[in-house]
């Protein structure tokens, strides 16, 4: 099992749109093969910062993912929307 975190701090004023957008995506991320679940966390420490927490079943999986579509048009949408860089990691669950 892979798990990604991702951490992104937002924009003031984009925090909302990317509230809205990830219920808007959320449903076919974990619907893409090889999910098992996905999570939306909100930092308790700093305003408008959230991160992603998801399980994949292999690396491979994840991979697909990440060079999908989706992931495509969606982390554009994201970027733009960001106050400082996105902190993504992998770990491999034992």
């Amino acid at each position: 099992m892979i798990i990604r975190i991702v951490q992104m701090a937002f924009k003031p004023e984009e925090s909302e749109k990317f509230l809205t957008l990830y219920r808007k995506v959320e449903p076919h991320i974990k619907a893409f093969e090889g999910c098992a679940s996905v999570e939306l966390l909100e930092d308790l420490s700093e305003p408008h910062a959230y991160a992603t927490y998801s399980l994949w079943h292999r690396a491979d999986d994840l991979e697909r993912y990440r060079a999908s579509d989706l992931f495509a048009a969606t982390w554009k949408e994201v970027k733009r929307m960001l106050r400082q860089k996105a902190v993504a990691t992998s770990y491999r669950k034992l």
